[in-house]
């Protein structure tokens, strides 16, 4: 009888959880995230392909690809502070719609300046859609709730790096980069009908002195936890713009099927892994796909073949899976602030380490060729290890 009880009270406290997370919000906030990452994610492998047939070189692939990371690093800042003052739904909708704008401008300016300026602007919308989106999560979930709900929340990428590569794949190799681009902008039109159908969050206003005194709303305690990611993303964001260049140069005709693995076994992850992320200590969850990481880099500068690049992008996928809830999690803990500067920093440094990838890298490949520069990520996946086990732990502590 009283396992039964117990049981019973399990179930209650289950349904009373979902009941708090999956709210009109919540659901409208994933639907606007995932459609809009879509369009995002398409450009993953078709990209750096679009620019090396126009004739572009590794360095202008670096820079026309990390540029999107820079100006989404420099606008986190301003995006962080315009969240204390316009609501979530509205700084959403603006980035959905000029992410569309620049998606229509991409059919007819091509590289290098041109196209340079339009993911500039990408970087904006992006900034702008997905602090929001964060920021908005963060807020509407208690916060007893809140790595399950990052973890729930965090599908949004994981089932829109599942189809959007591939997908993006498919219309460059069956319809050509035209129809992608439009495909890709009715896809954010999507995104900001969903965010324009979310009740309108209230936000605190700033007194004019404390907008003065911070005014780009920079949250200096969220640094030591952010530079952890700002690694991480380096070796990332170097191996989203060359891995699709070096696939195909080892004879893979959709690069697309990478990511389609990465994106199934986050997926996997944090269905299953939802109970991981509130029980087990943060700190070893974080080591552990840390090293997972480093690990996948290193298999990967060895692989040729299309199974050994699914068994990376499995391996990545399942450090991705844990690691990218739980370190949000842990970072917000470690600062002590939830708040819109807090979350804008944060993701400031996911966006330097976007920017920086490709552009080092792409100044390096030329030197030492495809397979050395992603063990040279790897060295700074485990350089990562190192600096997250010997100083963040050790101040926090």
């Amino acid at each position: 009888m009283g396992y039964y009880l117990a049981m019973q009270n399990e179930t209650s406290i289950s349904q009373h959880t979902i009941k708090n997370i999956l709210n009109r919000d919540f659901v409208l906030g994933f639907l606007a995230f995932f459609s809009f990452l879509t369009a995002y994610f398409s450009l993953y492998p078709t990209l750096p392909i679009f620019l090396a047939r126009l004739g572009s070189d590794e360095r202008e692939i670096g820079a026309l690809i990390g540029i999107l990371g820079a100006s989404s690093l420099v606008f986190r800042f301003f995006v962080g502070g315009a969240l204390t003052r316009y609501s979530e739904k509205s700084i959403m909708m603006f980035g959905a719609l000029l992410f569309a704008l620049t998606l229509v401008a991409s059919i007819v300016l091509l590289p290098f300046w041109p196209f340079l300026t339009l993911r500039f602007f990408q970087g904006v919308a992006y900034a702008c859609l997905s602090t929001a989106a964060l920021a908005c999560i963060v807020n509407i979930i208690p916060s007893v709730y809140r790595g399950q709900a990052l973890g729930y929340f965090m599908l949004a990428p994981s089932l829109a790096l599942a189809t959007g590569p591939s997908f993006g794949m498919f219309l460059v190799n069956h319809y050509g980069f035209t129809v992608l681009f439009l495909i890709c902008t009715v896809l954010s039109l999507c995104s900001f009908f969903f965010s324009w159908k979310m009740k309108r969050q209230e936000t605190a206003r700033f007194h004019k002195t404390a907008f003065a005194h911070n005014a780009l709303f920079f949250e200096w305690k969220i640094v030591a936890p952010a530079m952890t990611n700002f690694l991480q993303f380096f070796g990332w964001g170097a191996c989203v713009a060359f891995f699709p260049l070096y696939a195909i140069q080892c004879g893979v005709e959709n690069p697309g099927y990478f990511f389609t693995a990465n994106a199934a076994m986050l997926i996997a992850g944090r269905i299953l892994g939802g109970k991981i992320l509130e029980t087990y200590n943060k700190e070893k969850i974080i080591l552990t796909f840390l090293l997972t990481a480093t690990v996948a880099m290193v298999i990967l500068s060895f692989s040729k073949t299309l199974s050994m690049f699914i068994l990376v992008g499995l391996l990545w996928g399942a450090g991705a899976a844990f690691l990218t809830p739980t370190f949000l999690a842990y970072a917000l803990d470690y600062s002590g602030s939830s708040g819109g500067p807090s979350v804008g920093t944060y993701q400031a440094f996911q966006d330097l380490g976007m920017t920086l990838g490709p552009m080092v890298m792409g100044i390096i490949i030329p030197f030492t060729g495809y397979r050395i520069m992603f063990l040279c990520l790897a060295m700074i996946c485990l350089v990562d290890v190192m600096y997250f086990q010997f100083y963040v732990r050790k101040r926090r502590n």
